[in-house]
């Protein structure tokens, strides 16, 4: 199956495509199924065609019309790989796609790719605590220079100052986590964008807009229609959807991908081909898991944005007319997803009594599983970034980040309510 109908040419869905596209069965053995490729090399029909392998996958040479990439080795690329990031492309409405080992080894690969000393990056905040050490601790020593400002609303004009404050031509990529982990806050990618070709007209470089689409994508936003060069997937989340694999992807433009595949290759950042196949099983039943989750987390926000005891929550799909984000999701998202962040009245004691009372919802860290998760971000998934700065972002000792699964909406309504009683 290609992208398009061949009779028609009519383009595919992504629930469509992410059943068949990349996959001729007749390659093996009319398996309606993709089979698992365990192996670690692949044979060559010829020397020369070995030849012609290599001089893509190291960048040696310009690829032709029509080339694909030649199977060679499970470190470069593999038959579960490739066909899950053309699906996973296309859902992204991109050119081509990567796998990675984990989010964090796609965020560390991209990164070490595009970016030199002297360089800068600025990002939105808050982000996730792994990405915040990396800007933190490891570019810097690198002699890359970064900066996090505030996202949301005034986001662009935050990111505007800092790109002025780091100096003309100094900014060679801008990155945003939208919505935000764990406030849910919605920054514009649009007017993102428009900074970076503003920068780029300005100074003769334009920054590369690098958008972590985590929370929503690929369902219910597609960063690249909105002018993102690169979209980033941890794809152990929503993706994978089982919590049974640790992964991460990126998406793009063929020639940002090819770029960044070379440092995949030498760093060996990129998936294994049994979580590759993982990832296809997953794929197909996103849009169903997605839908679903957000379904029920709308209820759910609704019953804590009513309950005495919780302070405030925050919910794309609680948003309203007259809020300051609310035309950031109207034009940006198709839905809320399904991560609800909210505080509750006596701080961090009080937020460790209700997490503690739980019966259906696992106290543990990630999201974007069938099963419902809570956890407490100050001191768990964000306890290395400094207590002081996360409550500058909203991120104070009383919130809990809720990630609701599949499980049915009245006993996760009764299992909320239960715990919040610890508050009376």
């Amino acid at each position: 199956m290609d992208r398009k109908h061949k009779a028609t040419g009519h383009e595919y869905n992504p629930e469509t495509l992410a059943l068949g596209l990349g996959y001729d069965a007749t390659l093996s053995q009319g398996s309606v199924k993709i089979p698992i490729f365990l192996t670690s090399t692949f044979q060559f029909a010829s020397a020369d065609e070995g030849r012609r392998y290599f001089e893509l996958a190291y960048g040696l040479r310009e690829r032709t019309d029509g080339e694909t990439d030649g199977l060679i080795y499970s470190r470069l690329n593999n038959p579960n790989l490739q066909i899950f990031e053309e699906r996973i492309a296309a859902w992204d409405r991109t050119e081509k796609g990567a796998s990675f080992a984990s989010g964090m080894a796609a965020i560390s690969t991209i990164m070490l790719a595009l970016l030199r000393p002297g360089d800068h990056v600025i990002s939105t905040a808050p982000v996730y605590g792994g990405t915040h050490f990396l800007m933190e601790n490891i570019l810097p020593p690198l002699g890359i220079g970064t900066d996090q400002v505030a996202g949301g609303v005034s986001g662009p004009d935050n990111l505007r100052a800092a790109a002025a404050a780091a100096g003309p031509g100094k900014v060679a990529m801008i990155y945003l986590e939208t919505p935000a982990n764990p406030s849910n806050e919605l920054t514009d990618i649009a007017a993102v964008a428009a900074l970076a070709d503003e920068l780029g007209q300005q100074t003769g470089r334009r920054p590369l807009v690098v958008v972590d689409n985590t929370f929503l994508g690929p369902v219910f936003q597609r960063p690249a229609e909105w002018g993102a060069d690169l979209v980033i997937y941890s794809a152990t989340k929503f993706i994978g959807g089982h919590s049974d694999l640790i992964a991460g992807v990126i998406t793009g433009s063929a020639a940002l991908i090819d770029q960044i595949n070379v440092y995949r290759t030498i760093l060996g950042t990129m998936a294994q081909p049994f979580t590759g196949w993982l990832l296809l099983r997953s794929l197909e039943t996103v849009s169903v898991r997605m839908r679903r989750q957000a379904k029920s987390a709308r209820k759910l926000a609704e019953l804590l944005d009513q309950h005495p005891k919780v302070l405030q929550v925050w919910y794309p799909g609680l948003l309203k007319e007259g809020d300051p984000q609310y035309p950031i999701y109207q034009r940006q998202c198709t839905g809320p997803g399904s991560l609800i962040a909210f505080e509750v009245e006596g701080g961090q004691e009080a937020a460790y009594r209700v997490l503690d009372r739980f019966e259906v919802f696992r106290l543990a860290v990630s999201l974007g599983g069938t099963e419902s998760l809570v956890e407490h971000p100050m001191t768990m998934t964000h306890a290395d970034v400094e207590p002081a700065l996360l409550e500058r972002y909203g991120v104070r000792p009383g919130l809990i980040r809720m990630s609701i699964g599949l499980e049915h909406l009245s006993d996760l309504k009764r299992d909320v309510l239960s715990a919040l009683e610890t508050l009376d």
